[in-house]
């Protein structure tokens, strides 16, 4: 119990005096989403899945920072726009990301960081198409964030991969005896640019 209490304080402690920071990013994104699969009703066997063509896309939002002894940890809110072209049509993807990284800093303005990242699926549609799409199975799911990044004063730049755990789909009717499902779950490369407020 001892123990316990010691730990307890030397958290609050050490967040009290951690250097606590926040601001905002935004930038590219180039990815796509998982695969898309045309299956047959009627004739067992009858399928046809084809891989996403990644394409860009864009992220706005904000951050926080809390930085003890080199080591910070990260949560982010970002908007994300993610697009993915298909044979037939592109699918967009308007999503609510937060991550939470923790990092270390390991040389001079250089830093490595990773951790989950929650994401809230607002709309997904195909552009390019008549035909209509559900929405995805999970609103709300888990992928994981990591990366590199480098702090010039105020100014902070970012590279990371973004991907999934387990699939996301979401269906639709392509013909009368045709159905289709698509992956949701993002693959893609993040590039940002951040700016510190304070």
């Amino acid at each position: 119990m001892k123990k316990l209490i010691v730990l307890t304080l030397m958290l609050i402690g050490g967040t009290a005096m951690a250097q606590a920071t926040y601001g905002l990013k935004g930038g590219l994104n180039y990815g796509a989403t998982g695969e898309y699969e045309n299956y047959s009703q009627v004739i067992e066997d009858a399928s046809t899945v084809v891989e996403g063509k990644e394409k860009t896309g864009y992220h706005l939002g904000g951050f926080a920072k809390f930085e003890f002894l080199g080591i910070f940890l990260q949560p982010e809110l970002v908007y994300t726009r993610l697009n993915t072209e298909y044979d037939e049509f592109d699918y967009n993807i308007d999503k609510i990301d937060a991550p939470i990284l923790v990092g270390i800093n390991v040389l001079g303005p250089l830093n490595i960081k990773a951790g989950p990242s929650f994401q809230y699926i607002l709309k997904n549609e195909l552009d390019n198409s008549n035909i209509k799409i559900s929405d995805v199975e999970n609103e709300i799911s888990v992928g994981y964030q990591i990366g590199v990044g480098v702090a010039l004063g105020n100014l902070g730049f970012d590279a990371r991969y973004e991907g999934a755990f387990e699939e996301n789909n979401a269906y639709g009717e392509a013909a009368l005896d045709q159905n289709f499902k698509i992956d949701s779950r993002p693959s893609q490369w993040i590039l940002s640019v951040s700016y510190t407020l304070n």
